[in-house]
């Protein structure tokens, strides 16, 4: 079994990981439970170094042991990281034809974040074809504040009032701008007019010069699991431009993603009920 401890891409690696990830790409390859003496033999490890490897992975759910023969297998903390891969996966392969539609209607970047904890986490976009393009915080895999996001305020609009709460008490409302919302119940009044709207804003609250708008999308429960939305500097996103275009092409591109999503209802507040 070549390669399973040094590695054998470029670059240097961590010697522990890499010795937990063999440990666990074999248990994966057995595709049964497997003793600490066949783990050390194959991985080429001493017992004692895989014993504590598995006392790891163990607390931390990776790797699950049997009473009754002491045998290790893998762990269901495994199936619910691959759950949330493929659900980011199949949300971006869903949605993506709509950011294109954003980005040829709008002109601007279009952007899909879904919330994980107290942040927003950056899944998919689409740049702008603009011969001006602002560099902006928003990337794919950038995390971002929920507070003073319009995708982080947007996803905090739907949330049910317990969770919302949950979350606003572990929330850092940390001011990055001059506009940028830092009392909880300047925020809390800012959300209910988010969820009676249907989207949110953000006015340079993150970013000095860079406004974003952004919209839920929502799934078969009639649960918002994702934002979409436009960023772009404000010589662009003017009030006037959002009243008058934007606001609607982004409801109405949210609503028809969240059609595919299988949302099939609307409810008061949602801003779909009367599309």
């Amino acid at each position: 079994m070549k390669n399973e401890i040094n590695g054998g891409g470029k670059g240097k690696n961590v010697q522990s990981l890499e010795r937990a990830l063999s440990l666990i790409e074999h248990m994966a390859e057995a595709g049964r439970p497997v003793t600490i003496s066949e783990l050390s033999e194959k991985v080429g490890l001493k017992i004692s170094t895989v014993h504590r490897l598995l006392n790891t992975l163990l607390n931390r759910g990776y790797v699950e042991q049997e009473q009754d023969t002491s045998k290790y297998q893998l762990g269901l903390k495994l199936l619910e990281v691959a759950g949330n891969i493929f659900t980011y996966t199949d949300i971006r392969t869903i949605i993506r034809p709509f950011l294109a539609e954003l980005v040829e209607r709008c002109n601007e970047t279009a952007n899909l974040a879904v919330l994980d904890g107290t942040e927003i986490v950056y899944i998919d976009q689409i740049e702008s074809h603009n011969y001006i393009i602002v560099k902006m915080f928003a990337q794919v895999g950038n995390r971002g504040p929920v507070h003073c996001t319009a995708s982080g305020k947007i996803l905090l609009a739907f949330l049910a009032e317990k969770e919302l709460d949950h979350v606003l008490s572990r929330v850092e409302l940390k001011q990055f701008t001059g506009q940028t919302i830092t009392e909880p119940e300047k925020l809390k009044q800012e959300l209910e007019q988010v969820r009676k709207q249907g989207y949110a804003l953000d006015w340079g609250e993150m970013e000095e010069h860079v406004r974003c708008i952004a919209a839920p999308i929502f799934n078969y429960e009639n649960k918002a699991v994702a934002s979409i939305g436009v960023s772009g500097p404000d010589s662009r996103i003017t009030k006037e431009y959002i009243k008058k275009d934007l606001a609607g092409i982004v409801t109405k591109v949210a609503f028809r993603a969240s059609i595919k999503m299988g949302y099939n209802k609307g409810e008061p507040g949602s801003g779909y009920q009367h599309r």
